[in-house]
Formats: structure tokens, sequence, C-alpha cells
């Protein structure tokens, strides 16, 4: 199997849009959203910006405005498919386990749930963390305007280490921290965050601050933000 730096590209990629014919209680708005949003985990994947089963996407549901849809924690990203996506509310329960047994990883319900609930102009959030990412969210100077990209991009957000984000008690210091208006937030010594209207737009935020991280990091010299949370020996 293919593999590239961050995570898997080739192999035993599945169909993108499994649902059957007879799966008739979705509606044609959720089947869409389906499609696209696993289609978006094998445009991550094809890039290499995957890191095996972990990270996630999500897609909030038109027609229910409190529900998403996300994937299951467990698979990697070419295994991802329109059936096999979890639908899960706001409040952490499963509504629609999809054709899997997995659940959600309980960082991203967090993540996605403060997102959601506090913006409702986003309904694609994407999280993930490369080397050239954290190498970036380490930086005091956060994400530098030095590149077309970086412009393209615009006002960044930045949200400070605490560790895992497994403590709803954080779900208020994202939302504070990301705001009203911005639609990219890098985690401190982390990963970043994009999100968008729509899913095209969350992967154009998304492709752009990824080229913007690489063109940064390799200019050396910046002063490096260490985690507060960190203690080293």
């Amino acid at each position: 199997m293919a593999t590239t730096m961050q995570g898997f590209t080739a192999g035993h990629n599945c169909c993108i849009n499994d649902i059957k014919q007879e799966t008739n209680q979705l509606s044609s708005d959720e089947k869409l959203s389906r499609c696209k949003l696993a289609t978006l985990f094998r445009i991550v994947d094809y890039f290499g910006w995957t890191q095996t089963i972990y990270n996630h996407i999500s897609v909030r549901l038109n027609d229910c405005r409190d529900q998403y849809l996300v994937n299951p924690f467990g698979l990697l990203y070419n295994e991802v498919s329109a059936e096999k996506l979890l639908k899960v509310n706001m409040e952490g329960d499963v509504l629609g386990s999809g054709s899997t047994t997995l659940g959600f990883n309980a960082a991203g319900f967090v993540l996605h749930s403060a997102i959601h609930e506090a913006r409702p102009d986003v309904n694609c959030i994407i999280h993930l963390h490369t080397s050239d990412v954290v190498a970036v969210s380490t930086m005091r100077c956060g994400l530098l305007p030095i590149s077309q990209e970086a412009l393209i991009v615009g006002d960044v957000s930045y949200h400070p280490y605490e560790g895992i984000l497994i403590d709803e008690q954080e779900m208020k210091d994202i939302q504070d921290n990301l705001g009203p208006n911005n639609k990219v937030m890098i985690l401190e010594n982390h990963g970043v965050v994009a999100c968008g209207s729509t899913v095209e737009e969350a992967f154009h935020y998304l492709y752009h601050v990824m080229i913007a991280c690489t063109t940064q990091g390799l200019n050396t010299g910046y002063p490096y933000r260490k985690p507060e949370l960190v203690q080293m020996s």
C-alpha cells in the first residue's frame, strides 16, 4: 500500500456513495451531504493530510440544524463512505450509527459541537494536524501574512493549548476564541480548524492555510511557543 508522510493515500478504497436505494428514510439533502462529506475525506487523504484514524470532519444537516454528520472513530479516511458516517446531535447522542458499529471521537464532539452551536453560519468543520500546521501552531508569531495563501486565509483565531479536547468546559473557550467571523482557528501546539458555510468553502480555507503553513515552516528563526501543560524533565 502506498503511503505519504502523514497518512495512507492508496490501498483498499471503498465506494464513496454506498447509500442503498432502499434507504428511503434519508432525505435527498442528507444523502447529498453524506456524499459530499465522504468525498472530502478522500480529498484530504489524497493530499496526504491524514493521521491514520485520527482527526475529524463534520457537516451540519440543512433540514435538522442541531444535527451533523461526522466520521466514525476507527476508520482510515480512505475507508469513509456516505453510509458509514455517524449522525449526532449537539448533546452527543448518536441518532444514526451508519453501517458500522463504531462510535465517535470524544474530542471531536467537543470541538465540532462547540463551533456548530456558536456559529450558525458554519456548516462544515475540518480539523487536522500535519507537521507543518503543528510547527506553525508552536510559533509565538502565529500565522504570518508572508504568502499569498496566508492573505487569502485572512484573519485567524487562536485557541491556547489545554490538552486533549475532552473537557466540555473547554467548549465555551473554543467558541469565544473562534469569535463571530473568522473561518480559521489555530489550536496552539495542536493543529488547525477550517470552517465554511459549505463543504467547498471549508476546503478552500483548509487548502490555503496548509500552503501558508508549509511556506512559513520553510522560514526558520521564529521564537516558539511552549504549551503550558508540558513539564520538561
